[in-house]
């Protein structure tokens, strides 16, 4: 039994606890405040850029979070949208399609403060 999965709205990292044992392939989601959220038009598109502005870069380059919000939210209204950058790259990393890096090392997207990088994964 797999005893680790990521959060769909969030890609935050779920670990098994004993009172998920007869529910654990149940859950989805690491939070109430993730349960109720929705993955809206904008999160995709956040994806998408991320995926875009990766695939025109070098296979060894990285970009900046910031980049695609200023590219799907405008150079005026980006700097509140940046965790919801960080989620949808998140959701990214779990789906093993790029990494989190800082200084030029991988990170856990869970728990990475502070500012990172986004290079592409190994099933980019």
């Amino acid at each position: 039994m797999e005893m680790v999965k990521a959060c769909k709205c969030c890609g935050r990292t779920i670990e098994w606890r004993k009172k998920w044992q007869d529910c654990w392939q149940d859950i989805q989601y690491c939070s109430e405040k993730c349960r109720r959220s929705r993955r809206s038009k904008l999160d995709e598109q956040l994806e998408a850029t991320i995926i875009a502005l990766l695939a025109k870069r070098p296979s060894s380059s990285t970009i900046c979070p910031s980049e695609a919000a200023r590219l799907c939210l405008g150079e005026d209204a980006w700097k509140p949208e940046m965790e919801r950058t960080r989620r949808a790259a998140r959701r990214l990393v779990a789906q093993g399609r790029i990494q989190f890096t800082q200084k030029g090392i991988i990170v856990d997207p869970s728990t990475a403060k502070g500012p990172i990088r986004l290079r592409r994964g190994p099933d980019f």
